[in-house]
C-alpha cells in the first residue's frame, strides 16, 4: 500500500485533493527552523484527522513546551478541533516520551499518536523506530513523529517530510497576502518515502468547517532536490534562502579536502622511482632521447 494516499499528478486545471497519510505506519515531521516548531503539532493534527472521531494521543517533552510554548486550547477550538479528544501527556525526557508513544500506538482504540521531540534525542534510533512502526502496522493506528531542532537520522519510518508555513492559496493568487490570514496553509516536502519520489513538495490547504486537508503538487523547487535536502537542516543557521546553489550537473567524485590520499602519494612515489630507475639505466647504456650524431 502507498504511503501517500488521495494525491494525483499536478495540474494547474485540476482542482486539490484530500491529502491523506497511511494509517499504521510511522510518518516523520521535521521543521525548518527553531520558529517553525510550533507549526508540527498543528500540521500533524490536520495530517491525522480522521471521521471516525477517535481521540488522539500527544505525547509532549517539557523541552518542548519550554522552547515553543504550551498547547493553547483556545487556537486548536479556532483549527476546527475537539479538545476533549486529545489526550494531551506531557513527560520529562524523550525515554519517557517513546515508551508513552509506543504504549499508545498499540491501542486500537486511538485515532493517531503524535510524539513531540526536541533536539537531537539521542533514544530516537532505529530500534526505537522500529518498534513504533511494528506497533503502529499491528494496531493500524497512524504514528506521526515530531522533530523540531533536530538533524534527520536513520530510522524505519514510512515517510519523512519538512513542513513550512506558507501563505493561503486564494489570496496568493489573486495577490491578497497583506489581507487576512486566510485558511492555514503549508508546503510539505517529501524528504524520504518507499513508495514515492523524494523531493516533490506539495502545498496544502487546512479547511476547519469540512476537517480536510487539500493538497495541490507544486513540484520541485526551483534549485531541485539538492536544495530541499538543505533545508532539512532544522537550526536554519547561516543559511540564506535567497542564495541558494544550484544543483550540479554531472558526476559527482569524491574528495578529500583534509589530507593527501595515502594511495594516490604510494602510486605518484611508485612512478617518480620507476622513471628516475629509467632514466639512469638509458643514461649508463647510451640509449637515451637526446639526438644522435646525424641529428635524428
Amino acid at each position: 500500500m502507498s504511503s501517500l494516499q488521495g494525491i494525483g499528478p499536478y495540474s494547474e486545471i485540476t482542482p486539490p485533493r484530500e491529502l491523506r497519510l497511511a494509517a499504521g505506519v510511522l510518518h516523520e515531521i521535521y521543521a525548518t527552523a527553531h520558529a517553525g516548531a510550533s507549526n508540527l503539532p498543528a500540521g500533524a493534527l490536520m495530517l491525522s484527522a480522521k471521521a471516525d472521531k477517535k481521540p488522539r494521543l500527544w505525547v509532549r517533552s517539557e523541552t518542548c513546551d519550554r522552547e515553543a510554548g504550551k498547547p493553547y486550547t483556545a487556537g486548536i477550538t479556532e483549527l476546527g478541533f475537539d479538545p476533549t479528544h486529545l489526550i494531551l501527556v506531557r513527560v520529562r525526557d524523550t525515554v519517557s516520551a517513546l515508551q508513552a508513544g509506543l504504549e499508545g500506538a498499540r491501542c486500537t482504540a486511538l485515532g493517531a499518536v503524535i510524539v513531540d521531540l526536541w533536539g537531537d534525542a539521542r533514544n530516537y534510533d532505529l530500534t526505537a523506530s522500529r518498534r513504533l512502526a511494528l506497533a503502529a502496522q499491528t494496531s493500524g493506528v497512524p504514528v506521526f513523529l515530531l522533530r523540531a531542532a533536530a538533524s534527520p537520522v536513520p530510522s524505519a519510518a514510512e515517510t519523512r517530510w519538512l513542513l513550512r508555513p506558507a501563505p493561503s492559496g486564494v489570496q496568493a493568487a489573486q495577490g491578497l497576502t497583506h489581507l487576512a490570514p486566510g485558511n492555514p496553509a503549508f508546503r510539505l516536502t517529501l524528504l524520504r518515502a518507499r513508495n514515492a519520489q523524494a523531493g516533490v513538495t506539495y502545498h496544502v490547504e487546512w479547511h476547519r468547517d469540512a476537517q480536510r486537508l487539500d493538497s495541490r503538487r507544486a513540484g520541485f523547487d526551483e534549485s531541485g532536490l539538492a536544495a530541499q535536502r538543505s533545508d532539512a537542516r532544522p537550526s536554519g543557521a547561516g543559511r540564506d534562502d535567497s542564495k541558494r546553489i544550484p544543483p550540479l550537473s554531472g558526476s559527482v567524485a569524491t574528495l578529500s579536502f583534509d589530507r593527501p590520499d595515502p594511495a594516490s602519494e604510494e602510486n605518484k612515489f611508485a612512478v617518480t622511482t620507476k622513471d628516475q630507475l629509467t632514466k639512469a639505466q638509458q643514461k649508463k647504456s647510451g640509449t637515451g632521447s637526446s639526438p644522435g650524431k646525424d641529428g635524428t
